[in-house]
């Protein structure tokens, strides 16, 4: 290779390199779109009161989050309520602390390699996870909006989201998170009984997809009489 090629390559090389870190979100970021996220799910009733938490990776080496602050109204949600958390859930900067739950979106990025982690709290998430809780998980099937889920091509797609008895105990609950993604590759969430959804996705945007395509769905089976199992 010549000279004049050799320095070509590795001013392209540098110049994507330079590319590639400015596409990377920053926590600040991370924290406005995660906030602007909480406060439009709020909205939609998604996410009452201080119900709800959200958590986006910052970094993976070493594995960081931009997650909400525990007992923060998703209403008035704001970036000064996001906080940056280690993979043990250790707040490494911000106020406050972490949900108990942070151990969930930790072992749902570790398990599937997911760029954020959204949970919500809505009527219908919390009425059909303890209608089929006994079934171990409810299947959706033959609805165009399953097609917003990330690899689904057809509306005859059947999108099985497991169901999990909550606990207080987060160690041995994200245990059993990990355990069911494992056992159940390709899902795009799961309930916890009585309690609300779990989805994630790539990036941000892609998670606030799937609650949007999920929280659609779980209502539109709610009214349709319940759902298959």
């Amino acid at each position: 290779m010549t000279k004049s090629k050799s320095l070509t390559r590795a001013r392209r090389n540098a110049t994507h390199a330079v590319l590639g870190n400015s596409r990377t979100p920053t926590f600040a970021h991370l924290a406005a779109e995660l906030a602007e996220i909480g406060r439009g799910f709020y909205a939609r009733g998604w996410v009452l009161g201080t119900s709800g938490n959200f958590s986006a990776v910052v970094s993976r080496d070493p594995l960081c989050f931009a997650i909400t602050s525990t007992g923060v109204d998703k209403g008035s949600l704001a970036a000064a309520h996001i906080l940056e958390m280690d993979d043990a859930a250790g707040v490494v900067r911000g106020n406050g602390r972490p949900s108990a739950e942070a151990l969930l979106h930790v072992a749902i990025v570790r398990g599937l390699g997911a760029g954020a982690v959204l949970h919500t709290h809505s009527v219908w998430s919390t009425y059909l996870s303890g209608k089929h809780a006994a079934q171990g998980g409810i299947a959706i099937e033959g609805y165009e909006m399953l097609k917003g889920l990330d690899g689904v091509p057809t509306h005859q797609h059947r999108e099985w989201l497991p169901i999990l008895e909550n606990s207080q105990d987060m160690e041995e609950l994200s245990a059993r998170v990990a355990t069911t993604l494992r056992q159940n590759p390709g899902i795009h969430g799961f309930l916890l009984r009585e309690h609300g959804l779990y989805t994630w996705g790539q990036n941000l945007p892609e998670a606030k997809r799937h609650v949007e395509i999920l929280e659609f769905l779980l209502e539109v089976v709610s009214r349709a009489g319940g759902g298959k199992v």
